[in-house]
């Protein structure tokens, strides 16, 4: 008999989203391995919000193949963890609407507007951002705490 891994109730996981984690999210390359990379996002109203540049490989990977993965661990020593697979929406057009989103998802990991502001700044030159909107169509929590 396979051991039970003690989950999460819905309202655990969403308030567990919340915080300012950091995320891995995978992708399916052409080539089969699947690309894993560290991401920000904002989970509200479930959904979750990703902001990645265009000269990413994810990024090609989605459009190809909007099947996505993302991984949320605790950190040391906290021992939670929910795992979301589910589709990805890629909104490319600039809007109020995804330029909000954008901000809220740099402005969750940093102090400060000001740093926020820096931050966006100096990553506007590294390319276009388009924001994900992943639509979880499963989701699995642990809880070992």
């Amino acid at each position: 008999m396979a051991p039970v891994i003690p989950a999460m109730t819905q309202a655990q996981v969403e308030e567990f989203l919340e915080a300012p984690r950091h995320a891995i999210v995978g992708t399916n390359r052409r080539d089969g391995p699947p690309q894993l990379s560290p991401v920000w996002y904002l989970y509200e109203e479930g959904r979750i919000y990703i902001g990645v540049l265009a000269a990413t490989a994810k990024y090609r990977n989605l459009r190809r193949d909007p099947r996505i993965s993302l991984c949320v661990d605790g950190g040391h020593p906290d021992t939670r963890a929910v795992m979301i697979h589910g589709s990805a929406e890629l909104i490319e057009a600039e809007s109020p609407w995804r330029e909000e989103i954008i901000w809220r998802i740099t402005r969750r990991y940093h102090d400060s507007d000001e740093d926020t502001r820096r931050y966006q700044e100096m990553s506007r030159d590294r390319g276009r951002t388009v924001l994900i909107v992943m639509t979880p169509e499963k989701i699995i929590s642990q809880d070992f705490n």
